[in-house]
């Protein structure tokens, strides 16, 4: 109509309305089934709350499409958890185990990435329902019929109702990467110095479009599997590509060094293209990875005897991109091809190619059992929160007292301030919908049909304004929604209100008394721990890996160096504690707190944590390409004047990396000055020691570049930009 201005909801409110209407389509129509068709209250109550556990209350991230894929696969999963908690049910103690194993189990599955995170509520919700009486085994089949009728509505409904606007997959962002990659390589075999300005910012964008915090959650490769973590691999070797490629050294006058440099990059340039075409799903037309292989070799043998330093950083920034490339090409093969596509990895970097998938998992999951993976928190947090609640519910014998635990499921927060403010938004507007519960249950009376025709409406509503509103109206329709659903099953008074407000203040406090007894800080302290840890073992690293470098002695392919898998764990428990960090409110310093905490706070909110998490990568692959070569092979010991001056930088790079681990670690009793790291005395970074080998050069390409990532850190570096992760 002319003169009236179109109204376009936030994407935000659009994807909770579409949400809304599948789940009030699925549920609602389940739930009318069993009720009215087939006089099962049980087979209704099932078939309406798993839908709404498992869309709204789970958050799987993905596509419709992809969704239903995942509740398929999840379906045997609800079957068990409905009949452990129906036979569970029989006493208080061994309902409230049953929650301390399973809320464990459920919630610990998010260390195998964003789907199991996100349908780990839903789940829980699944066996939380039959847990409380009546016990009754011989309405199981009911119970099972019900909720296996709402899943598959539910599916339906993920797969053909309005659909979600598509995301780019990882896969076809790793193909852009390479494409960027192929630009570079190609610009710089024509002899050109540097790229062009188009180029740089083309390779820029790709890079950083492969940042984790940039991908849609349900196309992160975080995965345990085989495919996953080569695809995560694939995408952290083309930023190092498109990196080294971006900063290569221009040829010196002469040679370059021979015509291998231009024969390398040229393979270089064939192998991102023959990656982009693999990563679109084409068939390659050669064989670009073993012809890079082939010029990798070459270029391996060395420079001349009497090459000059710049010929040298050149031969060394060279071998280093074709290394990213092969690990590039190597990585994409197992992502596409899984482990068929593991025959030519090398031993060390791509350790998982040929593990089977259940020690993967079990190597995952070993990972992150201990007190400081946040994962483990979160999980012992969650459990022991929820059997209380089972065990308070059942001793006093609270009127649905299912509410109790799902208001400590739904309320509970990762931080001891986050659930305090939750809860008291959340009780009030409980309150407001128990009111208008109240008022509506005493005006309708034992009127059906009222609540059977403002029951879709009013779900619609629920689930489209709770997660835009926040949990206040989240709570006060939900409040009305299952007001309206228990009317229908049995005659009900105003007085569910009042049980209702009476299960969700007991739910609330028990959420509120766990979440300040275990770990009340949630990831604000575990990420400085867990980034001053990461600190330490790189200084460990870099200091044996200069000191092995120095020595000489017989290289050959290893799993991982010595060092190298802790300093790989301690990257994990960081990578896993800023991601929780990226979700949690930052707390202010209290006003009573004192200026060194007030101060030490501010830095925590300024800090660039992710390029510490890029620094800890840095140090694993620039070891990693100094001790672990392709194939065995000796090293002589470096000279005396180059052995000295590189052990000299480890030092100094080690030293830095303490004194900043010193500075982020939570303990609070280390000065709090700056740390200087840069001194315009310390000249070894560019210095040319007489006959230094190109190892000697490489290692202090590596030392100079994890300098700079501890500039970034500490906010000293000069462009004030961080990678990202």
């Amino acid at each position: 109509m002319a003169g009236v201005p179109r109204v376009r909801l936030p994407a935000a409110g659009r994807a909770a309305a579409r949400r809304s209407v599948r789940v009030t389509l699925a549920g609602s129509a389940g739930f009318y089934l069993f009720l009215y068709g087939f006089g099962s209250a049980a087979g209704a109550t099932y078939a309406l709350f798993a839908a709404v556990a498992m869309a709204g209350l789970s958050r799987i991230p993905g596509t419709g499409r992809q969704r239903a894929a995942v509740l398929l696969r999840l379906m045997p999963a609800c079957w068990v958890l409905i009949t452990i908690g129906t036979y569970l049910s029989v006493r208080t103690w061994s309902a409230a185990l049953g929650m301390l194993v399973v809320g464990f189990a459920l919630a610990f599955a998010a260390v195998g990435g964003p789907r199991p995170a996100g349908a780990a509520p839903g789940l829980q919700l699944m066996y939380i329902l039959p847990s409380f009486p009546p016990y009754d085994p011989g309405s199981l089949g009911e119970r099972l019929a019900g909720a296996t009728t709402g899943l598959a509505l539910l599916v339906l409904a993920e797969a053909l109702l309005l659909p979600d606007p598509p995301t780019v997959p990882y896969r076809e962002l790793a193909a852009r990467a390479a494409d960027a990659a192929w630009r570079c390589a190609d610009e710089l075999t024509r002899g050109t110095c540097a790229l062009s300005d188009a180029t740089a910012r083309a390779s820029r964008q790709a890079g950083t479009g492969l940042r984790s915090s940039l991908v849609p959650e349900a196309e992160r490769p975080a995965g345990a599997s085989v495919r996953d973590r080569a695809l995560a691999h694939t995408g952290l070797s083309l930023r190092t590509l498109l990196s080294r490629l971006s900063v290569l050294p221009p040829a010196p006058g002469g040679p370059d060094p021979g015509r291998a440099g231009l024969d390398v990059l040229r393979a270089v340039r064939d192998a991102a293209e023959e990656t982009a075409g693999l990563l679109r799903g084409r068939a390659a037309a050669g064989d670009a990875h073993a012809e890079l292989l082939r010029a990798r070799a070459v270029l391996a043998a060395g420079p001349a005897a009497d090459a000059s330093p710049a010929v040298l950083r050149r031969y060394v920034a060279v071998l280093e991109a074709a290394d990213a490339g092969l690990a590039m090409s190597t990585a994409a093969g197992i992502a596409v091809r899984g482990r068929a596509g593991a025959e030519r990895a090398a031993p060390g970097r791509f350790w998982y190619a040929g593990m089977p998938a259940p020690q993967l998992w079990w190597r995952r999951l070993e990972g992150h059992a201990g007190g400081r993976s946040v994962f483990f928190q979160n999980a012992v947090r969650i459990s022991l929160a929820l059997a209380a609640a089972r065990v308070i519910a059942g001793a006093d014998s609270l009127p649905h007292g299912f509410w109790v635990l799902l208001a400590t499921l739904t309320l509970t927060r990762t931080t001891a301030r986050e659930t305090r403010s939750t809860v008291g938004v959340a009780l009030t507007g409980t309150l407001v919908g128990a009111l208008a519960v109240a008022g509506l249950l005493a005006l309708v009376g034992t009127d059906i049909e009222v609540y059977a025709a403002a029951l879709p409406p009013l779900m619609l509503v629920a689930f489209t304004l709770g997660p835009v509103k926040g949990v206040g109206w989240a709570q006060a329709m939900f409040t009305l929604v299952i007001a309206l659903v228990f009317a229908q099953l049995a005659p009900a008074t105003w007085q569910l209100a009042e049980f209702r407000l009476l299960d969700v203040l007991t739910g609330s406090a028990i959420g509120a008394v766990f979440g300040l007894l275990a770990w009340p800080r949630g990831a604000q302290d575990e990420l400085r721990r867990s980034v001053a840890v990461l600190l330490r073992g790189m200084a460990e690293t870099v200091v044996a890996t200069t000191a092995q470098l120095s020595a000489g002695g017989v290289r050959k392919p290893v799993t991982a160096a010595p060092g190298h898998r802790s300093l790989q764990h301690a990257l994990i428990m960081a990578e896993s504690a800023y991601a929780q960090f990226q979700s949690e409110p930052k707390e202010p310093a209290a006003p009573s707190a004192g200026q060194d905490r007030k101060d030490r706070q501010d830095r925590q909110d300024r800090q660039d944590w992710q390029a510490t998490l890029m620094a800890g990568h840095h140090t694993l692959w620039g070891a990693g390409r100094l001790l672990e070569p392709p194939e065995r092979v000796a090293v002589p010991p470096l000279g005396r004047e180059p052995a000295a001056a590189v052990t000299r930088l480890g030092d100094r790079v080690a030293g830095r990396m303490l004194l900043v681990s010193a500075r982020l670690d939570p303990i609070g009793d280390t000065p709090e000055g700056p740390v200087p790291l840069r001194d315009p005395e310390f000249d070894l970074f560019t210095a040319e020691p007489p006959d230094a080998p190109a190892s000697y050069y490489a290692a202090a390409e590596w030392l100079d570049s994890l300098m700079a990532d501890l500039e970034r850190i500490t906010g000293q570096s000069g462009d004030g930009q961080a990678e990202p992760n």
